[in-house]
């Protein structure tokens, strides 16, 4: 494995100080050993070496007036990693804990999980270090102006087109659509997560949250079993964990468990559709924090963060089933032997990279089913690429079609993930599916193109 070994200390040399990008390197290229000696013209023209170097990476300025009359100045990224097999695709994130090693590592993943989407969709990140969290509504506008007034010239509907992520929701969405618009005198499908009334997809908020679920799904099916009946424990409270739980009552399950920044809360009765509501209200509009969950449902235990614990206790209920959807590195190796003490017998990653090589290493040993995010979370990016072709068609599809779309998408995804890993001898090992199977698709590409 020297082969792999010395690229993943060159990358290490090259790129300092950026751990997050380090490891998801390294837990992409670890898996793609077994393509080495499959593949020797991949090793020829210099594939390997080529994909873990973005296309460029942009930084800039944004300095922008908060509500007093300061000046404020953010730092600004957009990483366009690999635009192979289509326009760069991936998300914005506003983020007080942006900087560039967390976007490259980002728009890296970014390259695999769209080219699993089936979409002709590229990879890339960006975001900045501004947090929208207590700001007034004035100076969201006015830092996403000035983020635009640079990133405009970037990006374009067959060029690069961002999208929604941490920090960034349809209200940021929103302001930077229409100041690209007013810039580029243009109405394109230059960003997704638009509104529905401007170009924006049904189930586009929905997707990352249903595709997770509907992956899970796909791995149980493959042990003829069904989320019927099954407990589940879901981190966070945006986006993503919102509609995993809504899918999860879908298909009969039972999510036990949300989280924030502050704390978690466990209701053993189980979080209906009404305690769904209440969270969704409590988070959409409010914006308020998760420990008000108990005032209103007091049988919940709110439990607040102990940053002296070394691992989650919310990973440490019993439970069939865990949909981590947060952010990244939350399951670590302690975390993941408590999941697995516990029950847990599925994880399907509704955040990106939320757990870390230790965690990884638990779940594989114990050989249970686990959907790593760049397989379990294309739901997000692939209603993305539906948006685009909506755009690009001048039309809308309705919400069945677009749901219908994304499950033939997930079960296409977990196909593909699943049938490579029965080609290379560990049938089951996701990770390794997911990651060669996306790969190849991307290396056949690049070498098509000869060396550029």
């Amino acid at each position: 494995m020297s082969f792999i070994n010395d690229l993943i200390a060159k990358v290490k040399e090259k790129n300092p100080g950026e751990p997050e990008f380090h490891q998801a390197v390294m837990e992409v290229m670890e898996s793609l050993e077994p393509t080495v000696e499959k593949h020797p013209e991949f090793v020829k023209a210099g594939i390997y070496h080529r994909i873990v170097e973005p296309d460029r990476a942009i930084l800039f300025r944004v300095p922008w007036v908060d509500d007093k009359g300061n000046v404020q100045v953010q730092k600004g990224y957009r990483v366009q990693f690999n635009n192979a097999i289509g326009p760069y695709k991936g998300g914005l994130r506003f983020h007080p804990s942006v900087n560039l090693g967390i976007i490259k590592f980002l728009g890296f993943e970014q390259i695999f999980k769209n080219s699993l989407t089936t979409l002709p969709m590229g990879g890339g990140k960006g975001g900045s270090d501004f947090d929208p969290k207590g700001k007034s509504d004035p100076e969201v506008m006015r830092f996403c102006q000035a983020f635009m007034r640079e990133l405009f010239r970037h990006i374009g509907a067959d060029v690069d087109v961002p999208a929604g992520d941490i920090g960034v929701g349809g209200r940021e969405i929103g302001f930077l659509f229409g100041y690209y618009k007013k810039l580029r005198n243009e109405h394109t499908g230059v960003l997704t997560g638009k509104g529905l009334e401007w170009g924006g997809s049904l189930i586009r908020p929905e997707a990352t949250g249903y595709g997770a679920v509907y992956f899970a799904a796909e791995m149980l099916k493959v042990k003829g079993q069904t989320l019927e009946g099954k407990t589940a424990l879901v981190s966070g409270s945006g986006n993503v964990a919102q509609y995993t739980v809504e899918k999860l009552l879908d298909l009969g399950a039972k999510p036990v468990t949300l989280s924030d920044s502050a704390g978690y809360i466990y209701d053993e009765a189980g979080i209906d559709r009404e305690k769904l509501a209440f969270v969704m209200d409590l988070k959409n509009v409010r914006r308020g924090r998760m420990s008000e969950y108990v005032e209103k449902y007091p049988k919940a235990v709110y439990t607040p963060i102990d940053p002296k614990l070394d691992y989650n206790p919310l990973w440490n209920h019993k439970a069939d089933c865990a949909f981590p959807s947060a952010t990244q590195n939350e399951i670590n190796g302690k975390d993941a032997q408590n999941l697995i003490k516990n029950g847990i017998t599925v994880v399907s990653e509704g955040a990106n990279m939320p757990t870390t090589p230790d965690g990884i290493n638990v779940y594989l040993e114990h050989k249970i089913m686990y959907g790593p995010g760049k397989a379990a979370n294309a739901g997000g990016v692939a209603t993305s690429g539906l948006e685009m072709s909506q755009n690009s068609l001048r039309l809308s599809w309705t919400r069945e079609e677009v749901d219908q779309r994304l499950h033939g998408i997930m079960k296409a995804i977990h196909k593909a993930a699943y049938e490579t890993s029965q080609a290379y001898g560990q049938p089951g090992n996701y990770v390794l599916g997911a990651n060669i199977a996306g790969f190849t698709k991307v290396a056949k590409s690049m070498l098509a193109y000869g060396i550029v």
